[in-house]
């Protein structure tokens, strides 16, 4: 049967690259979509509406997660397994129509973005993605074109362009190193330093001094190792600051933009600190358990499990 689940204000129901086993109906409250735009790499975000749907796809086509979803107002869940919603869609035809809308106008979307990309009006998958990988190289935007050129080669290992796409993924691959490297020499002494002179603050207790320190660094030194550790710190000084809900709107952002920051299991630790000094248990809970199915983080699951012990789970 399908569970009702309650999200407060701020809470995430669930972070792009979850596995996707469950649909969700907003009964209640709103919820937003944060997934990346294509043609500029920016944040977009779509709004669900009372009596929407969303994680369809990726629950049907059993991929991961695309996007974080987001409780914008204390909201009511209904969630559905894949055979549970194939059930109720099949004996409700209003419920496919409705499917078949949204899809229809998320895939003209994305031709749209493609089109103006490629400046064409139809070109099969396999030489779309391809052809997006080498207008990103050629305009420079090397970590887009390091996707993209990744996904060819996991989606087409034998495609007609495999052997250039490789190439062009070992390219853009050594412009971002040389992009990384060139940026270490050019500010590295006054990114350490900085660095340091929060982390003093830090140990005074004098957390917001210190939070406009991190940010000027991420800010100013944005590919450096400097601002990896500050964006961390960021979040840090939110949580020490009694700022739960801007914590967890921190760190909800930072997973998004963010998914492969070495520090992911800190990050969602702190969400569930916050929502558990909000008195958002059952969130809380969801959140440290979350943590338990990660890889590493062997201290921060320590901590998880001494969490769950105090929440009584």
């Amino acid at each position: 049967m399908p569970k009702t689940f309650q999200f407060r204000s701020g809470a995430v129901i669930y972070f792009k690259g979850d596995p996707a086993d469950r649909v969700f109906i907003l009964q209640n409250g709103m919820v937003s979509l944060t997934y990346q735009d294509m043609e500029s790499g920016n944040d977009l975000h779509d709004t669900v509406q009372q009596g929407e749907f969303f994680g369809v796809k990726s629950a049907m086509g059993r991929y991961a997660r695309e996007e974080n979803a987001v409780a914008l107002k204390d909201s009511t869940v209904m969630a559905f397994s894949v055979p549970e919603f194939e059930n109720f869609a099949s004996a409700n035809a209003r419920i496919v129509m409705k499917m078949l809308t949204v899809f229809s106008t998320q895939l003209r979307r994305v031709h749209g973005q493609l089109s103006i990309l490629l400046k064409t009006e139809e070109q099969n998958p396999e030489t779309g993605l391809f052809n997006i990988g080498e207008y990103y190289l050629k305009q420079k935007r090397f970590d887009h074109a390091k996707y993209v050129f990744g996904r060819y080669l996991t989606y087409y290992p034998s495609g007609k362009n495999i052997t250039t796409a490789e190439a062009d993924l070992k390219l853009a691959e050594q412009a971002l190193a040389a992009g990384q490297s060139a940026e270490a020499g050019a500010g590295q002494d006054d990114a350490v330093s900085a660095y340091q002179k929060a982390l003093g603050l830090v140990s005074q207790g004098k957390h917001q001094q210190a939070y406009v320190i991190f940010k000027q660094i991420t800010d100013t030194h944005p590919q450096s190792e400097w601002a990896v550790k500050s964006i961390i710190e960021i979040g840090r000084c939110f949580y020490t600051l009694n700022k739960f809900e801007e914590c967890i709107q921190y760190f909800t952002g930072m997973l998004s933009r963010y998914p492969r920051h070495p520090n992911i299991e800190e990050a969602v630790f702190f969400v569930g600190q916050s929502n558990e000094r909000l008195g958002r248990k059952t969130q809380a809970q969801a959140l440290y358990k979350k943590i338990l199915t990660m890889p590493g983080g062997d201290e921060i699951k320590v901590k998880v499990k001494q969490a769950l012990e105090r929440l009584g789970a």
